[in-house]
């Protein structure tokens, strides 16, 4: 029972939209509204500045730290219920009830997860992901790259099966949330990060 808990935990965790928050108490908006719509740190960034773009970034990877934790904990260390967990969190971070289910594209939230689960692949995959972003400018690109670099690092490192499954998972995810960036970075029209945003 108390295992079963952490899922439900972990997606009242994930709930918890530090980007809109940010943009009510500095700015007295809807972050949603502004900038691409969506209640992430890269939008928080562009709308609000670096300051609190960078604090919501590294808030909504804690919230994939705590709630693999929580599974951990309430589960005895389970690998089920840490990947279960970790899945609950993202999904909230993206569909988070106490904002009309209207959040963000999850992958601070994922970051934050699969470090807790496979700190070496996701360090090298986060690398990869940063070394493109400072090239290109694109922060799709880097979250895309990210996500596709993980489950073939998790699997040449040989880690749990579980773990391996929940990238796939994850993979998937987060290409189908950034289906528009995509579209966008094939026909050149996708915004680089310091440049204003197209209207």
């Amino acid at each position: 029972m108390w295992a079963w808990s952490s899922l439900l935990l972990g997606y009242l965790l994930g709930s918890i939209s530090f980007s809109f928050l940010a943009g009510k108490l500095l700015k007295g908006i809807d972050i949603r509204q502004h900038g691409s719509g969506n209640a992430g740190a890269t939008n928080t960034l562009r709308v609000l500045g670096k300051g609190p773009g960078i604090t919501v970034l590294v808030l909504d990877m804690l919230k994939g730290v705590a709630a693999v934790w929580l599974g951990y904990l309430l589960s005895g260390g389970d690998p089920l219920f840490l990947v279960l967990a970790g899945i609950s969190v993202i999904v909230g971070h993206n569909w988070p009830v106490f904002f009309g289910f209207r959040g963000g594209k999850g992958i601070a939230t994922t970051i934050g997860v699969m470090v807790s689960l496979a700190f070496l692949p996701a360090l090298l995959a986060g690398l990869a992901a940063i070394l493109s972003i400072a090239w290109t400018r694109y922060v799709s690109l880097g979250s895309l790259l990210f996500t596709a670099l993980l489950p073939l690092f998790i699997w040449l490192m040989g880690r749990p099966m579980e773990i391996f499954w929940l990238s796939l998972l994850l993979f998937v995810f987060a290409w189908f949330r950034h289906r528009s960036n995509i579209v966008k970075l094939v026909k050149g029209q996708e915004n680089k990060l310091g440049a204003k945003r197209q209207a």
